[in-house]
């Protein structure tokens, strides 16, 4: 059974991967956005602000990233929608094959689609001066780290691709995510925040994962904000995949 799931989930993966490769506007659509804010507030806002660092795009990167990667994954709900809508899942379903491994190929092009985002995103900020003396180990970390706050929304854009009524109500769920990293860290420090909005934005998950990534990109001690941040991780990651298996089953039941 296992081989069966991890044959059939590396054809389906496969299979979506193509799709991705042949729009590959998605991609670039899904980094225009973050790129276009970096340019933004590096240029236009950056002057302005004092966030205790040389290159205020060093400060700012680790948000941008965690905005391209939600960003990113309304595009997984809506693949998701499509292939519901057009009744592919049936046409599997009919196959001998693991029935979950339709799930989890949307999930690994997901992570896959949003790596090649990041990545675009990291080379323009190297070229706005983004600069790091992190080395491969601290990289790897972050890339950790962005690879878990992936799947922990991959598995939040599943719930509404698979429930969705339309297009536009499958990919919404994912405004409320986009908007968080604005009331966090990945802009200002939160000390130049009033009180309420400063007790929101030390308290979200946002805030802890953005810390940990700058410091480890500035190789300097993170602390224990980065366990809080993986712990909210692993939370979402788990409650959502629950609730997004239990879904699946009951669609297809």
């Amino acid at each position: 059974m296992t081989k069966h799931f991890f044959g059939d989930t590396a054809v389906l993966t496969g299979r979506s991967m193509r799709h991705v490769t042949r729009s590959l506007d998605t991609i670039i659509t899904t980094a225009i956005m973050p790129i276009a804010f970096m340019l933004l507030f590096v240029y236009v806002f950056g002057g302005a602000i004092h966030a205790g660092t040389d290159r205020y795009v060093n400060y700012l990167l680790p948000g941008i990233l965690l905005i391209t990667i939600a960003s990113g994954i309304a595009y997984t709900a809506f693949r998701l929608f499509t292939d519901m809508q057009s009744g592919i899942f049936e046409r599997f379903h009919s196959m001998p094959i693991a029935r979950s491994s339709v799930l989890w190929a949307h999930v690994l092009t997901s992570l896959a689609a949003n790596g090649i985002s990041v990545v675009v995103v990291v080379l323009v900020a190297l070229l706005m001066g983004f600069r790091s003396s992190a080395g491969v180990l601290a990289w790897l970390e972050v890339a950790g780290i962005l690879g878990l706050f992936t799947l922990a929304l991959t598995w939040i854009a599943v719930i509404p691709g698979l429930t969705a009524k339309s297009v536009d109500g499958a990919s919404a769920f994912s405004y409320p995510i986009l908007f968080l990293p604005f009331i966090s860290s990945a802009f200002v420090p939160t000390a130049t925040m009033p009180g309420p909005v400063r007790a929101f934005a030390e308290n979200q998950p946002v805030t802890s994962i953005v810390n940990a990534i700058r410091a480890l990109l500035a190789r300097q001690p993170v602390g224990t904000g980065i366990w809080i941040g993986l712990a909210w991780c692993v939370g979402v990651l788990v409650v959502a995949y629950v609730f997004a298996m239990v879904t699946y089953h009951r669609k297809i039941a």
